[in-house]
């Protein structure tokens, strides 16, 4: 009886970590379904192989069970995902700032295993609550200045104040812009950022901060730019009003290459003439 017993002990013992493999497995497939089509052995290899660190290969291993063992999913869809992992991809390591922090935060660094990746959040709160799960995530808090039913005012104001204009084009200590994003961190205005999406902050009730500061910053550091190449901006939820009058504001349709779903993918050259129009 004894003997059995323990054998029944055993046996239940082992489902834990059978429940892990089976998650590790199922997650492992989420994640190649999702952009298998867009996938290349090259680049798998270079993310997954033994040229990554420990750390980055533990981000990804921590992604795929976090995906694996939760309900909750990227808010992004598959195609709009794939558009951003397609220059993930083609780029190698790079810096990436994400305006947002939220349920696809994991998903983003462990697509960037080698590079650097930087969240923005709005929420204290909630960035306390998402690195306590995932503390090897980046972030910094921003307390925007701005709200969503002040859009048309700030148009306004960008074509009246000379602080916002192209040849005044700085964020850092600019006070007198009200959409330059001035009290950011050190490490945002000292890097010169190859990939920004702007996926927050919200944007959909009046008193919200909207994302008119996030869009009119982006442009600044693309055409603040001084390393070669482009600067990619991702913009979500196009299919809002004041994001797609700000996007061809500042971000132009000459520099839009790319629309899937609710996201544009811009390229933005560095400003050949800094006294140049934003578009």
């Amino acid at each position: 009886m004894q003997k059995n017993n323990n054998q029944s002990q055993v046996a239940e013992s082992r489902w834990p970590l059978r429940l892990v493999v089976m998650g590790l497995i199922g997650g492992a497939s989420l994640v190649f379904l999702l952009l298998g089509k867009n996938s290349s052995a090259p680049f798998l290899c270079g993310a997954w192989g033994s040229r990554v660190s420990g750390p980055a290969t533990s981000l990804q291993l921590e992604a795929i069970l976090h995906y694996a063992t939760s309900t909750v999913v990227p808010q992004q869809s598959r195609g709009e995902i794939s558009v951003t992992f397609n220059v993930l991809r083609a780029s190698g390591p790079a810096d990436f700032l994400v305006f947002g922090l939220g349920r696809d935060s994991l998903m983003w660094a462990s697509l960037n295993p080698r590079g650097r990746t930087l969240f923005l959040e709005e929420d204290p709160k909630w960035v306390q609550t998402v690195l306590k799960d995932a503390p090897a995530l980046r972030a910094h808090t921003v307390r925007y200045r701005n709200q969503l039913s002040q859009a048309d005012d700030l148009m306004h104001h960008f074509r009246s104040e000379p602080h916002c204009s192209p040849n005044k084009s700085f964020l850092r200590g600019n006070h007198k812009c009200r959409l330059a994003l001035n009290m950011l961190a050190n490490e945002v205005y000292d890097t010169e950022w190859d990939l920004i999406m702007i996926d927050a902050p919200r944007g959909y009730f009046p008193e919200a901060p909207g994302r008119m500061a996030a869009i009119y910053s982006a442009a600044v550091m693309a055409r603040n730019r001084k390393k070669p190449g482009v600067t990619h901006v991702f913009l979500h939820d196009v299919d809002r009003r004041v994001e797609k009058m700000y996007a061809e504001a500042f971000l132009c349709k000459k520099n839009r290459v790319k629309a899937e779903g609710r996201l544009w993918h811009f390229e933005i050259p560095p400003a050949a003439n800094i006294n140049s129009a934003f578009c």
